[in-house]
């Protein structure tokens, strides 16, 4: 499944280069009708991100959650800065169909262990961010300034024990860099962790990735920068995925 996702600063959708707050590109467009227009292009889940609300708690956007949530045509998963269970019981309260969590999943996984055995599976994405040492995959937390005590392999053995499903992992160094997404990290962790439900994120440029991640046996491919820049329409990706 192809899922196109909307990051939101101020109210506005924007893309981060590699998570940089620093490095914005504005698109300016409203993210209610942007979700629409994909919906009309024959989207079937949506991807939405507050960044504000990453940022810094307080600048949580509630008001602009609640009506992009309300107004979309099209089940949607939600994450940013997701601190404690409240948050997460607020967003599915406001009609999000899974909520994505990722600096706590990676600093307190028993925390959130706890939320799985309270919602199910079905209600949580875990998002790993990760980047590799020269040795091993590490997922990194907190605007990917603190590298987890586990490297990814750990973690994900822990959650699956745990009864997780989907999760979210994204290569750091191609994430907003539209130079390809890493086809073959997920591969080998779909070989590893039989009825892990990936979505892939991070770098996608070119339709020639979607067959490849397909193949790699990801569930869901995150499409931010690459349909927001234009460099393919959802149109064409979706046919490029089913006829892969």
């Amino acid at each position: 499944m192809l899922i196109p996702a909307l990051d939101i600063l101020d109210g506005q959708v924007v893309r981060l280069f590699k998570g940089d707050y620093g490095q914005v590109t504005r698109y300016g467009a409203d993210p209610a009708e942007r979700f629409a227009a994909y919906a009309h292009a024959g989207a079937q889940y949506f991807h939405l991100v507050d960044l504000s609300g990453a940022r810094n708690a307080a600048e949580r956007q509630w008001s602009a959650l609640r009506d992009v949530i309300r107004q979309s045509p099209l089940p949607l998963q939600v994450g940013g800065g997701v601190r404690c269970f409240e948050d997460v019981q607020q967003l599915l309260a406001l009609g999000a169909d899974r909520v994505v969590v990722g600096s706590l999943a990676i600093k307190n996984p028993s925390l959130v262990a706890g939320w799985l055995d309270a919602l199910g599976p079905e209600k949580l994405v875990l998002a790993l961010d990760v980047r590799f040492d020269g040795n091993d995959w590490y997922p990194a937390s907190h605007g990917w300034l603190e590298k987890a005590e586990q490297n990814l392999d750990s973690l994900l053995a822990f959650f699956m024990e745990n009864g997780a499903k989907h999760f979210l992992i994204t290569d750091i160094d191609r994430d907003g860099t539209l130079t390809g997404a890493n086809a073959d990290l997920y591969a080998a962790l779909a070989g590893r962790y039989p009825g892990i439900a990936l979505q892939a994120s991070g770098g996608v440029a070119s339709l020639a990735e979607l067959p490849r991640l397909k193949a790699a046996g990801v569930q869901g491919v995150i499409l931010g920068k690459s349909l927001l820049d234009g460099k393919f329409t959802l149109e064409e990706a979706s046919a490029c995925w089913q006829n892969a």
